[in-house]
């Protein structure tokens, strides 16, 4: 508990002041590169629900209520200045009644104490975007967020990849760069989902965008 504390004060402290003045947004546009094309590879079912980890100023949640009107949806982040801004901004999108937020952390979060969700039920889509390469405990997080999908259901996570076919100063620059933000790219995310997937008997995907830059990791439940 006393980690998760640690690490939710961390968080507050990085973004506090990014997120007041409109900075995150701003920036962020031009670096978290595949975050549209794994919104737009969620096609959650009529009526179904949508978890998002790691919901940051609620930017994606924003955009994937309105691009699946019939869905509800579901933030989550340790960071309590992350949530105001968010909920700031499902309110000014007038989507309070299909959006919720609660403070949890990823590793422990459990639907039914946060939200109510009936006990059994599952999400039928969960995404983490650019949020695994800042959670200490991303493998954990990760493997409870499958635990929760529902029959059927899919968790989506974009990062950052290997970056392995840019210039090697590029990834020098951007590792170095990265640290400043406590952000770690995860090189081994395909083969923590494939570790995920199998005991659950589902299945895994990746895909690789940007030249390495980011990586998509999916997996599907049966």
């Amino acid at each position: 508990m006393t980690a998760t504390l640690e690490h939710g004060a961390l968080m507050d402290r990085i973004y506090r002041l990014q997120r007041r003045f409109g900075f995150y947004d701003a920036t962020r546009k031009y670096y978290l590169l595949g975050r549209d094309q794994m919104l737009q590879g969620l096609r959650p079912p009529t009526g179904g629900t949508v978890l998002e980890i790691g919901c940051g100023t609620g930017r994606n949640l924003v955009k994937a209520a309105r691009t699946y009107p019939e869905a509800q949806f579901h933030g989550i982040d340790i960071s309590g200045e992350m949530l105001a801004a968010a909920g700031s901004v499902v309110a000014r999108a007038e989507l309070a009644g299909r959006v919720r937020l609660a403070r949890a952390d990823a590793v422990t979060f459990d639907p039914q104490a946060s939200f109510g969700v009936p006990a059994g039920s599952g999400y039928d889509r969960i995404f983490i975007s650019y949020a695994v390469s800042m959670i200490p405990q991303w493998q954990a997080a990760m493997a409870n967020a499958a635990r929760l999908l529902a029959p059927g259901g899919e968790l989506h996570v974009v990062d950052f990849g290997d970056m392995a076919a840019l210039p090697s100063w590029t990834k020098r620059a951007l590792h170095t760069w990265l640290r400043w933000y406590h952000v770690s790219a995860r090189p081994d995310l395909f083969d923590v989902a494939a570790g995920i997937a199998a005991p659950l008997g589902a299945s895994s995907e990746a895909k690789r965008l940007h030249r390495g830059f980011s990586w998509i990791a999916i997996v599907r439940r049966p």
